[in-house]
């Protein structure tokens, strides 16, 4: 037998329960994943929530890395021993060993490791839509990006400075100020002191950008709007500080013909060939050196109630993983 958290009610941390669960057979279609390391991201807090609702009781957790054990008789995508990761569903990462469909995973390239890999899979991924497929970055952007010091941020910015973007960026503190700036950020705007509306239009000569990515949702929503210039894209695609409240369309018209759209990852790489191209771009732009993924918290998997009161208290930054 091994162990995994479980859910039972939603609520706060203390719902996380770490129980002795078996793994079971594999389905003809599925493979048995031993977990090096699992990732935390803010979804799992809204899992654990109920704000995003799950039939309990339940698993929790949308990312690992690890290697296959077991593989059902019907799967063709990997083979035991190889090297994996995931993000998306089923849900239930956090988990010593596991079964999920084989059409979920990607073979792991020798340069990237499990903890590494656990840790930029579903921000990584998120990223490369974000910047590849939602709004197309090009050279010469200029682009505002919410949160830009934590997992998806960090990203964010180095990935959108080597495409050529001018990458300006919130943070709640100068210590995370220096943080972006490091990874890419030209301009970090600390919200908790500075007007971020005001300072990118001072930053765009009162132009405004053409995208907003915006992941902290009801405190950001409206200001990250007033960023926009005519015709630009707002990207809400996370509720850190709440779910965005009901939109009046007439809005977008009145700030110069908006675009507003609330992508999620699963849609995006829900056909295999778009979860392999987006793994194959990311797994580049890691390996190249363009993108360095900062783990800077690890937490025992047992003790994920403590990474998430952190994580929801915002002192972490970049990544996070669960190691079993």
């Amino acid at each position: 037998m091994s162990y995994a958290i479980r859910i039972h009610e939603v609520g706060g941390p203390a719902v996380l329960r770490w129980e002795k669960v078996g793994a079971g057979e594999t389905a003809p279609n599925e493979a048995r994943v031993r977990h090096e390391a699992v990732g935390l991201n803010f979804i799992d807090i809204y899992h654990r929530t109920g704000l995003y609702p799950l039939p309990l009781p339940s698993g929790i957790g949308l990312e690992g890395a690890g290697v296959v054990e077991a593989v059902g008789s019907a799967v063709t995508e990997v083979k035991v021993g190889d090297r994996v990761a995931y993000a998306g569903g089923p849900i239930g990462a956090y988990a010593e060993v596991r079964n999920i469909p084989a059409d979920r995973l990607v073979k792991l390239p020798d340069a990237i490791d499990g903890k590494t890999a656990a840790a930029m899979m579903l921000q990584g991924m998120t990223a490369q839509y974000l910047l590849r497929r939602t709004y197309r970055v090009q050279p010469g952007d200029t682009i505002l990006i919410q949160a830009a010091a934590g997992g998806v941020g960090l990203i964010v910015c180095q990935w959108a400075k080597a495409l050529g973007a001018t990458v300006i960026g919130t943070v709640s503190s100068d210590e995370k100020a220096a943080l972006a700036k490091a990874h890419g950020c030209d301009h970090p705007i600390v919200y908790t002191r500075e007007n971020f509306v005001e300072r990118v239009k001072d930053i765009t000569s009162g132009a405004g950008v053409p995208v907003v990515y915006d992941s902290i949702g009801k405190d950001t929503f409206t200001g990250s709007l007033d960023c926009l210039r005519p015709l630009g894209m707002m990207v809400t695609f996370g509720n850190a500080s709440g779910p965005v409240p009901p939109v009046d369309t007439l809005e977008l018209s009145k700030r110069g013909s908006l675009f507003l759209t609330r992508p999620t990852l699963f849609t995006y790489v829900a056909k295999r060939a778009d979860l392999l191209q987006s793994a194959q771009e990311l797994f580049e732009a890691v390996t190249s050196g363009k993108v360095k993924i900062e783990v800077n918290q690890t937490y025992t998997l047992k003790d994920a109630a403590q990474a998430h009161i952190d994580l929801a208290a915002r002192k972490t930054t970049g990544s996070t993983v669960l190691l079993p």
